[in-house]
């Protein structure tokens, strides 16, 4: 421990704290615009400034190690005057557009000018070009907004090593985007969001799609349905000021309801769905492989996240065959309700209007992709992401906070605790060993709970292992088999897991990968900005949806077997496969 002074006050704290870290625990807060927390900090925006005695010049906080016996100042004159510089010259030559920004009152450079006492603008600085990307269908860039904080980067870089974002020219020339000043389409960008989730202003934001919605739900000759991801409802409180973590299925399930959706439907159905079509799809390959002596592509990888799928488009296609042929659960959902549903109503595909609400910026060119079309249309025609949500709620003037809980609709409203979970990393995993363990065995999990412990939480690379023992007749291929299993959450994590594979240093038989820092619940689309403190609150809150619920279990979900035994006719049969699988392919990486 190293004995600092900070504002005339002692502290203690360990050795390699920084100084910005140092003054957290003391519970005094320093501004930042560039700081991201766990990842190195580059002291880019010099918002943090803090004065040390004996040391000429004002520092970073974010990048000064303490040291013993340290006086720091974080509120004298010099450093109020400094920071207050800062961002007047970051204001003067920042494109805020702040009256029609969305980002307005949830902007970073706007608070902190505010909480620095800025009522006026003293300079009038020379603004750069404004460029407007709008190349991709989830993400719309607009570069005059831009402050240069190289968040995007840092996230783009290190979290998710696609490292489509990157600063081109130097000085007052700098801009942050792709090589070449090119679009976002022309890179190997995912469309995670992750740099959106950070960004301080409004430079990369969600693409907006609330008009459309709007639109479809004044069209009297449609017929208006929505999904609600698990993810949502631990989340969309936030934009309502509620804690994170706070549950708010039935209120969001109101909220849908006053705004004249036609039918609400919860996106925990088609993951239940999900989990019995890709369960038996692994349970296939296994025995293909263990009883046929059939070369089938094992591990093989879950397909829920888009993201995770182009990124294996981009940088492994030779390993496409590794992933699940299922598609998302979103998009199971979209087929379903424009056939299975659409058939009880009596419409047509091209009648109904299929909406979801996702944690995510890339489920919006999921939706998109040309062969997201089983149903003979465009299977979901919508994407909004949670902060969407919350502003189409507000813009229709609805108390949220105060909204009395309501239930989803039937009969593709109704969803197991298994399903929750899918908005957490391992969570998919867990989903699909509580129904695929206990079809073998006909026992329940033998874990407590029913969660699979070593596959939970944070940490960014996880595995566990299975040992299975007591088969029922139809799985004694499986007798003894110690099934091996892996979870990872961001894309480099991702990445150092499928090259570890790929040198042979370890063996799996099923990966779940999440695009996104702690999976759904850190998503692209959430409400910012998300912390790991955040992130455990809304993992808490979905694990107690699912221990809530006498449900945990896709597999005895009744209102998935009614589906299989009224129109599906089994797993992977021809039907599922014509609307509930598809194929991916390989994309130029430039």
């Amino acid at each position: 421990m190293i004995d600092i002074t900070i504002d005339y006050k002692p502290y203690s704290v360990e050795e390699g704290t920084t100084v910005l870290e140092a003054c957290k625990q003391a519970g005094i807060k320093i501004p930042t615009l560039c700081y991201l927390e766990k990842i190195q900090a580059i002291g880019a925006c010099r918002v943090c400034l803090v004065e040390i005695e004996g040391v000429k010049d004002l520092v970073a906080s974010c990048v000064m190690p303490v040291s013993d016996e340290m006086k720091i100042h974080t509120n004298n004159r010099r450093v109020r005057e400094a920071r207050k510089l800062v961002v007047e010259l970051l204001l003067s030559e920042h494109e805020g557009d702040c009256q029609i920004c969305d980002r307005n009152e949830d902007c970073e450079l706007q608070s902190i000018a505010r909480d620095l006492g800025i009522r006026e603008l003293r300079y009038e600085g020379e603004k750069a070009p404004r460029c407007q990307d709008e190349s991709t269908a989830g993400l719309v860039r607009d570069s005059a907004k831009c402050i240069s904080c190289r968040r995007c980067v840092t996230v783009c870089t290190a979290t998710q090593s696609v490292s489509a974002l990157f600063p081109q020219s130097r000085g007052f020339k700098t801009t942050i985007g792709p090589a070449f000043g090119k679009g976002l389409d022309t890179v190997t960008c995912v469309q995670c969001g992750q740099c959106s989730a950070v960004c301080p202003v409004g430079a990369i934001s969600e693409r907006d799609q609330t008009a459309e919605v709007w639109a479809a739900l004044d069209n009297p000759d449609l017929t208006v349905v929505v999904q609600t991801a698990p993810a949502i409802r631990a989340a969309l409180g936030e934009c309502f000021g509620m804690e994170p973590g706070t549950l708010v299925t039935g209120k969001m399930t109101t909220a849908l309801r006053r705004m004249k959706f036609d039918a609400i439907f919860d996106t925990n159905f088609s993951a239940d769905l999900t989990i019995m079509e890709e369960g038996t799809e692994l349970l296939t390959r296994l025995k293909k492989a263990l009883v046929d002596g059939e070369e089938v592509a094992l591990p093989m990888f879950t397909s829920c996240s888009p993201g995770w799928i182009q990124f294996m488009e981009f940088y492994y296609p030779d390993m496409l065959a590794n992933l699940s042929t299922c598609k998302s659960p979103q998009q199971m959902m979209g087929a379903m309700v424009k056939t299975y549903y659409a058939q009880k109503l009596g419409k047509k595909p091209e009648e109904m209007f299929m909406v979801s609400v996702m944690p995510c910026t890339a489920k919006k060119y999921e939706a998109a992709r040309p062969e997201m079309n089983g149903s003979g249309a465009q299977d979901v025609d919508v994407v909004l992401t949670t902060r969407e949500l919350g502003r189409m709620i507000t813009e229709a003037g609805i108390d949220f906070v105060s909204l009395e809980d309501s239930e989803m609709d039937a009969p593709l409203g109704l969803g197991s605790g298994a399903a929750d979970i899918f908005a957490n990393s391992g969570g998919v995993m867990e989903a699909a060993l509580r129904t695929a363990y206990e079809l073998v065995t006909g026992r329940e999990l033998p874990f407590e709970n029913l969660h699979v412990t070593p596959v939970v939480g944070l940490e960014g690379i996880k595995e566990a292992a299975i040992t299975i023992e007591g088969t029922v007749p139809a799985w004694s291929f499986l007798e003894g088999v110690t099934a091996k299993v892996a979870v990872a959450h961001s894309l480099a994590n991702a990445r150092a897991l499928v090259e570890k594979i790929r040198a042979g240093e370890a063996e799996y038989h099923f990966i779940e990968v999440m695009t996104c820092p702690g999976g759904c619940i850190g998503g692209g689309g959430q409400p910012r900005i998300t912390t790991d403190e955040v992130r455990k609150a809304r993992i808490k809150a979905i694990y107690a949806e699912d221990e809530g619920k006498t449900l945990r279990k896709s597999h005895e979900n009744e209102a998935v077997a009614k589906l299989y035994e009224d129109f599906l006719g089994a797993p992977l049969g021809h039907k599922s496969h014509e609307l509930l699988h598809t194929k991916y392919f390989e994309k130029e990486r430039i």
